[in-house]
């Protein structure tokens, strides 16, 4: 029955629209604004989820990148322990090459007198 009415309707000849449902004339400029209205909507629903992509792929990308500090972090705290262990080998090499200098230093003098009685 509706749809027999609908076909039969007409819009009244002072009205100039492009559809005609009953008593609702939806003229251009109505069909306009529905049109950027659902435009406007769908801009903002796209941006949405355009942002929230974003996100979630900056989310990522900072991850990528802590992972990366604290991996250099770690290689120069070892290298921190590696030149503290280098830094105990030198001073103990150091006081070594002391000790050695004195022995040698007591060796030369003990031959020294040695030859001082020889030569006598």
């Amino acid at each position: 029955m509706l749809l027999q009415r609908l076909k039969t309707t007409k819009a009244p000849p002072n009205r100039r629209g492009l559809l005609y449902w009953g008593v609702v004339i939806l003229d251009n400029v109505t069909i306009m604004a529905l049109i950027s209205a659902a435009a406007a909507i769908s801009g903002i629903i796209l941006g949405w989820l355009g942002r929230s992509r974003t996100v979630r792929q900056d989310g990522a990308a900072d991850g990528e990148l802590r992972a990366s500090v604290n991996y250099i972090r770690q290689g120069v705290d070892d290298l921190r322990v590696e030149l503290r262990a280098q830094g105990q080998r030198y001073d103990m090499l150091a006081e070594r090459v002391t000790r050695v200098e004195e022995s040698a230093k007591q060796a030369h003098r003990r031959i020294d007198r040695l030859e001082g009685r020889g030569d006598g």
